[in-house]
């Protein structure tokens, strides 16, 4: 966040970063495969054909369970058909009606659609087989507001292969944090408009990577249904846990709501209309060579804007991975990577964490050993966005800033000429030095000329790939002598000045502008 808090340093009261919503799924393993629970049924004898009640009486002690561990916490359980309503919402209203701030509120009894064991006949062999399919079963939820965690959930599916999930939230734990050390503060949702110590905070949001989760997670289902890890008997129950999803918001609280306010729509329009679909990939971390995209194409690259009560959300999809901001609890302007998709990431660790073999870079798992490298991955998504969205925040008018380049420059004994932002060829070239992944990586003469001079690129002479080199190469002397971009040391690549990200950024707003718009602003 650099670039923005030196361009807004004395608007801004600091940045938080740090989780905001995970969602943890655990899998006992040997259950969920129709592998695994069939070896454990023929070695207990089991027959298939006394599958359904066998599994039946073990739903039947979970549910019976659940329902003495609600009546021992003094929470109601509700029962629920329609599996659609809001049950945050819901557990909410019953924690503001019994007067709950800190403890279990209530469970839920939810019929759901599930991936469960099922028994169908095979014709052909005139058996009967185990499978694993979809049906709908019974799911337990347990509302809580932690002591520790804050406001949560855990939900458990009482049918085999009784697969648990559960929801925190960061910024709520990070709630209970600033309680315990009595640090004041403003909450709006899961949003702090106002802490009175930024430092500390951003301390405690760190401190949250150090958890033991498996430790966390198993403590939190134990809560829910006490009686899991002996249905079994002497076969333990020992849950996998993964992050189907997670959530990490970079907040950035300006001192002032009328500030973020003014800049909103310059960040809006800018993000629009820079990130196109290399960009949006470079944020995310995959690797992309002036407009190429290196490896395996996503299958989608989604953009898009809504508004909303709480402000404008500019969102962008890549692979069920996605890049948000938007401006939330008045005053805060929030980066966000949610990461869906693991395996578009990379971390280094020991193959199949054997420790005998090299440690080498491997795709990135959803289980929570790589929890800490996702919140690095995560954060430098959002650094990687903040740089290219800094860009839009400029308070000078379009005159001044483009004044510069409308007239003639000498330099070193040498005239350049004056840059047309309207004509076509000079706007081109500008909107592609403009683009995030020139903006990170650097273009080069190539990369340009590809742009400008696309027959350039299959053109098989030598003679007119040499003359498109050469007018690429006045066109980037004209751009350094305007003080646009800088050549990077020793190599061939050029990047955008601030002078440049500043009018560059001021030409493609006002481009994408509608006059009657331009005339509401000047009125």
């Amino acid at each position: 966040m650099k670039d923005m808090l030196t361009l807004y340093g004395d608007k801004v009261n600091g940045v938080l970063s740090g989780w905001d919503r995970i969602r943890f799924r655990g899998t006992i393993r040997w259950l969920a495969s129709a592998k695994g629970l069939g070896s454990y049924l023929g070695n207990h004898g089991l027959l298939l054909k006394d599958f359904g009640d066998w599994a039946n009486a073990l739903t039947l002690k979970i549910r019976q369970a659940c329902a003495l561990q609600a009546e021992k916490l003094g929470i109601p359980i509700k029962y629920e058909k329609r599996s659609g309503v809001d049950k945050n919402e819901w557990a909410h209203q019953i924690a503001r009606e019994r007067g709950v701030d800190t403890g279990d509120i209530c469970m839920f009894s939810v019929l759901e659609t599930c991936i469960a064991p099922l028994i169908k006949g095979n014709r052909a062999t005139q058996k009967l087989e185990l499978y694993m399919g979809t049906r709908k079963c019974v799911f337990i939820y347990h509302y809580w507001n932690d002591p520790v965690l804050g406001f949560g959930h855990t939900r458990l599916q009482t049918w085999l292969p009784f697969s648990a999930t559960i929801c925190i939230n960061g910024r709520h734990w990070l709630e209970r944090q600033l309680l315990q050390e009595e640090i004041d503060y403003m909450k709006d949702g899961n949003c702090f408009p106002y802490i009175a110590n930024m430092a500390r905070a951003q301390q405690l949001l760190d401190e949250q990577l150090q958890v033991n989760w498996p430790k966390l997670l198993n403590g939190l289902v134990a809560r829910h249904c006490p009686v899991l890890h002996s249905l079994f008997g002497r076969t333990p129950l020992d849950y996998y846990w993964s992050a189907d999803e997670t959530e990490w918001a970079s907040d950035i609280l300006f001192r002032s709501t009328t500030d973020l306010d003014r800049l909103i729509p310059s960040l809006v329009r800018f993000g629009l209309v820079s990130a196109q679909s290399p960009v949006v990939l470079r944020f995310l971390g995959r690797k992309v060579s002036g407009a190429t995209i290196r490896g395996r194409l996503p299958d989608e690259i989604t953009s898009d804007v809504k508004h909303r009560y709480e402000g404008v959300r500019l969102k962008h999809w890549v692979n069920k991975n996605s890049l948000k901001a938007y401006n939330k609890a008045g005053n805060s302007f929030r980066l966000e990577a949610t990461i869906n998709n693991t395996r578009d990431f990379k971390v280094f660790r020991h193959p199949d964490d054997d420790k005998r073999r090299p440690a080498s870079w491997q795709k990135m798992r959803k289980g929570v050993s790589d929890l800490h490298r996702r919140a690095q991955v995560s954060q430098a998504c959002n650094q990687r966005y903040a740089e290219h969205l800094a860009a839009a925040f400029s308070s000078e008018t379009l005159q001044p800033c483009a004044a510069d380049i409308s007239s003639r420059i000498r330099q070193n004994g040498r005239t350049y000429r004056a840059l047309n932002p309207w004509a076509v060829d000079d706007f081109k070239m500008l909107q592609f030095v403009s683009r995030g992944e020139n903006q990170i990586n650097g273009f080069r003469n190539r990369d340009l000329r590809q742009c400008l001079y696309p027959a350039s690129a299959t053109e098989t002479s030598l003679v007119e790939v040499r003359k498109a080199s050469g007018r690429v190469t006045r066109k980037i002397q004209i751009l350094r002598a305007h003080g646009l971009v800088r050549k990077v040391s020793r190599t061939t690549r050029y990047v955008l000045t601030p002078k440049g990200q500043k009018i560059i950024t001021a030409i493609l707003a006002a481009s994408a502008a509608d006059i009657q718009r331009l005339m509401e602003k000047t009125a």
